[in-house]
Formats: C-alpha cells, structure tokens, sequence
C-alpha cells in the first residue's frame, strides 16, 4: 500500500510552551480531528535527538554496556546510546557515545536509519549506527548520571540475551534487529 500522507491528517490549530522537563521540554498542540472537525490538545514531549550504537569488533563480538536505568529503577543491558548534543552530527555522536561509554572507537561505519522515539507523543528521531572493526581503547568518561560497565558478548550469546528478556530497551533490540538475526 503506498504511503499517502494526506489520508487522516489532523489539521494543527496552534501550539502553548509547557514546563521544562530536564532533559523533555513539553509544549502543548492543537489539532482538528479530520471527520468531526473537533480540537483535541496534545501533549508533546520534545527533545534531542538519540543515538544507539551496534559495535562488534573485528572477531564478531559485540560491546553492550550494563547501566543503572532511573525510570525502571534496574540495570538494563544495552548497546552504547545517547544524546546527540546540539549542531552535533549523529555519526559524531555515536563515536562519541561509544568512546564515553565504553572506551571503544571505530573507523568504520554504517548507518542503520533512524525511529521515532514514540511518534505518538515525542518530536525526537533515534539514530542507529553500527560501528565495525571497534577497538578498545580503555579510556572512557561516562556523564554524571551514568555508571556503566562495559561487556563483551558473542553475537550468540547477544541474540540469547534478546530472547530471554535480558535486553528489554526497545531501540537497543531495533538496532541489533538492523544486524543480527533475532529470532528462536
């Protein structure tokens, strides 16, 4: 089926700032509803767009990091992810998310596209990058609200972590999705 942009759209009515949440900015949107022609006010969550890294080394492993997560207030298994600062490029970002986090750097690379983060509510796209050949170099500087461990795993074993629910983040199993073969 093609793509036909003008099917259901929602006339925008006009938008109010709201508060500044940190790393959200919420503003308010209103739209028309295409059949009933009624205002509806949407929250919308604005924010930088994000970065999420597939490294794999030159023998096939994988660089995953374990972090604390505040909102599911667990550690979570993850690929390398991350702001991308304003101006920045996204591939710059990802270089720089990768070496922050995990001390690894990479001279070739591939972008894997981009997902909204949650079109429904959110303005920010989310970056996917795999970066081949990656080499550790030992030198990371996590950001203040990060303390990350960096691990190493087969791409056997990152696969098995996907299927037994020990990666639960949605982006970091989109991203290894562009690469590994996911399914039991």
């Amino acid at each position: 089926m093609a793509n036909d942009d003008s099917w259901g759209h929602w006339a925008f009515a006009g938008s109010e700032p709201g508060p500044d949440l940190n790393i959200f900015s919420a503003r308010y949107d209103t739209f028309i509803h295409p059949v009933t022609g009624k205002p509806l006010r949407a929250t919308i969550l604005e924010t930088a767009q994000w970065v999420h890294v597939v490294a794999r080394t030159a023998s096939g492993d994988f660089v995953l990091v374990r972090q604390f997560r505040f909102g599911a207030r667990e550690v979570t298994l993850e690929v390398p992810a991350g702001l991308v600062d304003t101006g920045e490029d996204p591939q710059a970002a990802a270089a720089r998310e990768l070496r922050e986090e995990t001390g690894f750097v990479s001279d070739a690379w591939s972008d894997l596209g981009a997902v909204y983060q949650n079109p429904a509510s959110h303005t920010s796209l989310c970056h996917l990058w795999l970066a081949d050949d990656a080499k550790a170099t030992g030198e990371t500087s996590p950001d203040a609200g990060e303390h990350l461990q960096s691990l190493v795993l087969s791409a056997a074993d990152v696969a098995a972590a996907v299927r037994d629910g020990r990666i639960r983040n949605p982006y970091t199993v989109v991203a290894l999705s562009r690469v590994l073969d996911l399914r039991a």
